[in-house]
C-alpha cells in the first residue's frame, strides 16, 4: 500500500513537470501581429518619387566652418558623452546578464587558531575549498533575460546614434541662424544710415524753409527706433554664439566669427518609401528594440513560474596546518542537485507576468505612436518647403516693388507731392520685405535639415562618397 502511494506520488510529480515543460518551451511571444505586418503608403502624400535617401548632406552645404564645428561637437559635447557613458553602462549590464549563462566557480580558504576556556591548548585548523555552481536553463528563462539585455543594449545605441544626428542638426541649425543673425544686422545698420541720411536732408529742408518741424521729429524718431533695433539684433546675435559655442563643448564667450552667407536651396531632395523609415531612421530602430524587450521580458517573467534546477559541486581540503592541504589524506567533494519550484506566492508571479504583459501593450502603442510621428514629420516638412518656396517666390517680387515704391515717395516728398509719413511707409514696407527674405531663406535651410533628420538619412557615408549638391547662393 506504501509502495502503491509513493508510486502515484512519483506519477503525479512527472506528470506536474512534463506539463510544465511543454508550457515553458511554447512561445510566449504577444506581439501584435499586427506591429509586425503595419500596412503603409506605397509612397509619401506630397511626393511620387521613391529615390533612395541620400547621405552625407552635410557635405551639400559645402562649408568647411560648419563641418568643422560639427566634428568638435562631435568630440565635445557634453550631452553627447552622457549618452556614450549610458551605452557604455548598458554593455556593461549586457556582460552582467549573459554571466548567467555560464557556471559561476569560487575559491575559499580559511585559516584559524582557536584556544579552549581554561586551557592552555591551541589548535589550528585550515580548510580549502572550490565551489561550481551552475543554473540548467530548462524553459530558456535566463535566454529570455540575455535577449531582453541585448535588445536593450541595441535600443540605447540606436538612441546614441540619433543623439548624434540631433546635435548635427542643432549645430548646423544654429551656424544658419548666426548668419540669418548677421544678415539682419547688416541690414539694420544698412537702414541707420539711411535713416540717418533722412535726417541731414530733412534737417536742411527744415533750416532752409522746405520742410515742417513734424517731419524732423518723425526722422528723427525714426532714427532712434533703428538704433535700438542694432543694439537688439547683436544681442540675438551674441546669444546665438553662445548657443553654438556651448554645443561645440566650449565656454560661451560669444566671440566666435562666422562668415558665410544663407544659401538659397531650390532642388528636391529625395524621399525615399515610408516603408524604408522603418529601418533606417535610429529613432524608430531603437523604439523596435525596446518593444522586443519588452516582448522578451514578459517571456521572462512567464518563465519565472516554472521550476529552477541547479547544480552544485564542491572539491575541497582541510587540514590542522596549510602545508597539509591538498594532500590527498582528507580530500573530499560533494555534487548536489537542486529543483526548486514556486508553489504559494499569494499571486505575486502571475502579476509580475500581467504587468510585463501591459507593459508590452502599453509599448506597442508607444511604437505606434513614434512610427506616425515620424511619418507626420516628413510629411509636414515636404509641405512646409514647398510653401517656403512659393511664399520667396511671392516675396522677393514684393521686396523689389518696395525698394522701388521707396525710391519714389522720397522723390516725391521732396518734390512735395506727399506728405513725409507716406516716405516712412513706404520705407518700412521696404525694410520688412528684405527682412522676411532673408528670414524665408534661413527657414528654409532649417527645414531642409530638419527633412534630412526626419528622413533618418545620416550626416555622413561610412562606405561611399556622397554627391554633393552645390546651393544656390543669392
Amino acid at each position: 500500500m506504501e509502495n502503491r502511494f509513493r508510486i502515484q506520488i512519483k506519477h503525479s510529480v512527472m506528470t506536474v513537470l512534463a506539463t510544465t515543460l511543454l508550457l515553458a518551451c511554447s512561445s510566449t511571444s504577444e506581439l501584435d501581429k499586427n506591429i509586425r505586418n503595419i500596412n503603409l503608403p506605397a509612397t509619401w502624400q506630397q511626393s511620387e518619387q521613391n529615390l533612395q535617401v541620400e547621405n552625407n548632406w552635410l557635405e551639400q552645404l559645402d562649408s568647411p566652418q560648419v563641418q568643422q564645428l560639427v566634428r568638435t561637437a562631435l568630440a565635445s559635447n557634453h550631452q553627447l558623452k552622457i549618452q556614450a557613458y549610458n551605452v557604455e553602462i548598458q554593455k556593461q549590464q549586457l556582460i552582467i546578464s549573459g554571466s548567467t549563462l555560464w557556471p559561476s566557480l569560487d575559491l575559499s580558504l580559511r585559516s584559524g587558531r582557536n584556544k579552549y576556556n581554561d586551557s592552555d591548548t591551541y589548535t589550528n585548523s585550515s580548510s580549502v575549498n572550490l565551489n561550481l555552481t551552475y543554473e540548467l536553463d530548462l524553459w530558456g528563462k535566463l535566454s529570455s533575460a540575455d535577449q531582453q539585455a541585448n535588445l536593450t543594449f541595441m535600443a540605447e545605441q540606436s538612441n546614441f546614434e540619433q543623439s548624434k544626428q540631433q546635435l548635427v542638426v542643432d549645430v548646423v541649425t544654429t551656424w544658419f541662424a548666426v548668419v540669418e543673425a548677421e544678415k539682419l544686422l547688416s541690414l539694420y545698420q544698412g537702414r541707420v544710415k539711411n535713416s540717418q541720411q533722412n535726417l541731414d536732408i530733412i534737417e536742411s529742408g527744415y533750416n532752409s524753409g522746405l520742410s515742417e518741424a513734424l517731419d524732423v521729429y518723425l526722422t528723427r524718431n525714426e532714427l532712434n527706433n533703428e538704433l535700438t533695433r542694432v543694439w537688439e539684433q547683436k544681442t540675438v546675435k551674441t546669444q546665438l554664439i553662445r548657443q553654438l559655442e556651448r554645443l561645440v563643448g566650449e565656454y560661451p564667450t560669444g566671440t566666435l566669427l562666422v562668415d558665410a552667407d544663407l544659401p538659397l536651396l531650390t532642388s528636391d531632395i529625395p524621399l525615399g518609401l515610408p516603408s524604408e523609415l522603418i529601418s533606417r531612421k535610429p529613432q524608430l530602430k531603437s523604439s523596435w528594440y525596446l518593444l522586443l524587450a519588452k516582448d522578451a521580458g514578459l517571456a521572462y517573467a512567464h518563465k519565472q513560474r516554472f521550476p529552477s534546477l541547479s547544480l552544485t559541486a564542491s572539491v575541497g581540503d582541510s587540514g590542522i596546518d596549510i602545508d597539509d592541504l591538498l594532500s590527498g589524506s582528507s580530500l573530499a567533494w560533494s555534487l548536489f542537485g537542486n529543483i526548486s519550484a514556486p508553489l504559494f506566492n499569494a499571486g505575486r508571479l502571475a502579476a509580475n507576468e500581467e504587468q510585463a504583459r501591459l507593459a508590452l501593450k502599453q509599448n506597442e502603442q508607444q511604437y505606434l505612436e513614434h512610427l506616425y510621428n515620424a511619418f507626420t514629420e516628413v510629411e509636414n516638412a515636404v509641405t512646409q518647403e514647398k510653401s517656403l518656396k512659393n511664399s520667396y517666390k511671392s516675396m522677393l517680387a514684393a521686396q523689389e516693388n518696395a525698394k522701388v515704391a521707396a525710391t519714389l515717395s522720397f522723390e516725391q516728398y521732396q518734390s512735395g507731392l506727399v506728405n513725409y509719413t507716406t516716405v516712412l511707409d513706404a520705407q518700412s514696407r521696404s525694410f520688412d520685405a528684405q527682412s522676411t527674405l532673408i528670414k524665408l531663406k534661413n527657414r528654409l535651410i532649417a527645414n531642409r535639415i530638419q527633412l534630412h533628420l526626419a528622413l533618418g538619412g545620416d550626416f555622413t557615408v561610412p562606405e561611399k562618397t556622397a554627391t554633393t549638391i552645390n546651393p544656390k547662393a543669392e
